[in-house]
């Protein structure tokens, strides 16, 4: 890491958190940059791919398919309908649940943010081939699998 500061150990015995720790946050503050003209934070944009990607869905549906609590969930929905890009519906199958839908300010902005999201993978992926790519990705899922378990 570019500070001085090494996590203790050397190769097997040395902690990959403290790298993980901060990618994830160097990459919330380049997506924030990159999203901030449309009033979308580094977290909302997850869940508003995650409409576009399958509409008619409910918060519980998001937030079980995308790993984050309910709270989480209910405050990236209420910012992104405050802001034109969301929608709810009473669902007609069962009325005690609200359907999310994007809005047509929210369709527009979706190919937008996409775009933002490719240059910061783009930039993330400098020096990486796509080979290199795919053991790093199977890697972080195997972890991901483990802490999950």
């Amino acid at each position: 890491m570019e500070n001085g500061w090494t996590p203790a150990g050397r190769g097997a015995s040395e902690s990959h958190g403290p790298y993980i720790s901060a990618i994830y946050r160097h990459m919330q503050v380049l997506i924030s940059t990159e999203l901030a003209p449309y009033r979308i934070g580094s977290g909302q944009y997850i869940f508003l791919m995650a409409i576009a990607y399958q509409e008619a869905t409910t918060q519980k549906a998001l937030s079980e398919m995308l790993l984050i609590d309910k709270t989480t969930t209910a405050k990236a929905i209420a910012k992104l309908e405050s802001e034109g890009y969301v929608r709810r519906e009473v669902d007609p199958a069962d009325n005690r649940y609200q359907l999310l839908y994007l809005t047509e300010a929210g369709r527009s902005v979706v190919p937008k943010v996409q775009e933002a999201l490719d240059r910061v993978k783009s930039r993330t992926r400098k020096g990486i081939n796509d080979e290199q790519y795919e053991v790093m990705m199977g890697l972080l899922k195997t972890v991901l699998r483990n802490l999950s378990e």
